[in-house]
């Protein structure tokens, strides 16, 4: 059960955008915006509202809402705090910035960490290699992450994405530079302009913190709009956790003589061998290191 109750007709919704005391709910049918505030009782349970929770709300004759009930959380994002977000579309540009291995590498540690379904976008296919691309496209196929190649401003690949953001709540991310408003705009041409039209419905102006917010996608969907939001940091990881954040290490590390191993200094370890039978691409083995020991380095630190 949701915390709070009233016994008037409840509707559901999902908040999109908050306002310090305000709290913008679609509907679920009508994909309506209704103003909302909390009920008092629900202030006194010391409660935790984010954007993305879904919400049981009444409405008044003058068709301002209180919310009721805030749902159970199926996950919540610590940076930005968005509650329910299920995907995360990791893009990055095959040029201008250069592709680097390294850094989807890491963008895909913290995703995995944040326990969150990953969807690879290389994008400006246009300005690279095709081949060179698809080859590494294909590396992560195997691994089991979807991989879209696409090119924003050439429109390609584009129905593909929508496709896949269908029926989620998901969120960008990425490095800077690599095209992320471009792709938003493409999926859905004006959709970042609408961030400007719920702070006139609210009434409030320039001065109004901004926060984590739900774009609606057209079919059912949403993304958040968090400019500039990016994975940047191994904060508080501990060495096994990165272990486990490579999903192609599972299976291959039951031979290792150590349950703790890390597959790095340790005798008898299945994930070398692996990488030397070619089981395991060599750079994903590389960049793992290089997290491992950037962690175990930062650990070191701070205890000095």
């Amino acid at each position: 059960m949701g915390i709070g109750r009233n016994s008037a007709m409840l509707l559901k919704g999902i908040v999109v955008k908050a306002y310090n005391s305000y709290y913008a709910v679609q509907t679920d049918k009508e994909s309506k915006i209704v103003l909302c505030t909390v009920r008092g009782r629900l202030k006194q349970a010391r409660f935790t509202l984010l954007v993305g929770d879904q919400v049981e709300y009444t409405v008044s004759s003058g068709q301002k809402g209180s919310i009721e009930a805030i749902l159970p959380r199926v996950s919540m994002l610590k940076r930005p705090m968005v509650a329910n977000v299920d995907q995360v579309v990791l893009t990055f540009a095959c040029r201008h910035p250069d592709f680097s291995l390294q850094i989807v590498d890491r963008f895909l540690v913290l995703a995995e960490a944040s326990q969150l379904h990953s969807v690879l976008c290389f994008n400006k296919v246009d300005l690279a290699n095709r081949q060179e691309i698809e080859q590494v496209a294909d590396m992560y196929r195997a691994i089991g992450y979807p991989v879209l190649i696409v090119a924003a401003k050439q429109h390609e690949g584009i129905e593909d994405l929508r496709r896949l953001l269908h029926d989620h709540i998901s969120v960008f991310a990425g490095p800077s530079g690599v095209g992320k408003s471009t792709l938003l705009n493409a999926i859905e041409p004006g959709l970042l302009l609408k961030t400007g039209d719920l702070s006139e419905k609210i009434g409030r102006g320039k001065h109004t913190t901004r926060h984590a917010e739900l774009l609606s996608l057209i079919g059912n969907g949403f993304v958040v709009d968090t400019p500039g939001f990016s994975f940047t940091e191994f904060i508080d990881m501990a060495e096994q956790e990165v272990r486990d954040c490579f999903p192609e290490f599972h299976e291959l590390q039951a031979p290792c003589k150590f349950s703790s191993c890390l597959h790095d200094r340790e005798p008898q370890c299945g994930v070398k061998k692996a990488v030397l039978q070619d089981e395991i691409c060599s750079s994903r083995y590389e960049n793992y290191l290089a997290i491992l020991h950037e962690i175990q380095a930062n650990k070191k630190g701070y205890r000095s």
